[in-house]
């Protein structure tokens, strides 16, 4: 059992319990899963760029990423279905905890003039998803060796019903939302 699924069992769960009543400990919100994804626009022309972000996205999420295609041709962006445009992975289990605790704990405190994550991301079903600027906020990650500075989506999904309750359990593990 990792750091954070220890707090999540003995604060969080009870505060939920407390604050909205759950019949059954099934109903109390927990993480499902957390996916991280890098698009490139720029890999149109330079291929290397998507090798290169699926192993920097490998080194942060601690599990292989994969390379995502293009689905279909568009001419405006000199694009060709199937040509590779970006990396995603999906993290579950004990490797989840630990990414939302590295995340929390290290990475967001690491963003340049940072006051905290806005909460407008949540999807109306309790899971929430962020914008990163700046993929180089992880600690995994030799800055010297990174050639082009990247941005990533990460989604937190959730087994919440509502967004109130979403943020409530975000909070709550520690998501550092705006006041």
């Amino acid at each position: 059992m990792t750091r954070l699924e220890k707090v999540y069992t003995e604060k969080v769960v009870p505060e939920l319990q407390k604050e909205f009543g759950y019949s059954s400990s099934m109903e109390i919100p927990k993480l499902v899963k957390i996916s991280l994804n890098i698009g490139l626009g720029a890999a149109t022309q330079n291929s290397k760029l998507v090798d290169a972000a699926a192993q920097e996205l490998t080194a942060i999420a601690g599990q292989k990423a994969v390379v995502t295609k293009a689905k279909k041709s568009i001419a405006q962006f000199k694009l060709r279905e199937g040509m590779p445009i970006g990396a995603r992975v999906t993290l579950r289990g004990d490797i989840m905890w630990d990414f939302y605790d590295k995340l929390v704990s290290f990475a967001l405190p690491r963003v340049r003039d940072f006051r905290g994550v806005a909460d407008r991301g949540f999807d109306g079903r309790g899971n929430f998803t962020m914008g990163i600027k700046e993929h180089t906020i992880f600690p995994e990650l030799e800055i010297d060796k990174i050639e082009l500075v990247k941005g990533m989506n990460i989604t937190v999904c959730t087994t919440a019903k509502t967004d109130k309750e979403g943020k409530m359990l975000l909070d709550l593990l520690g998501m550092p939302f705006k006041k």
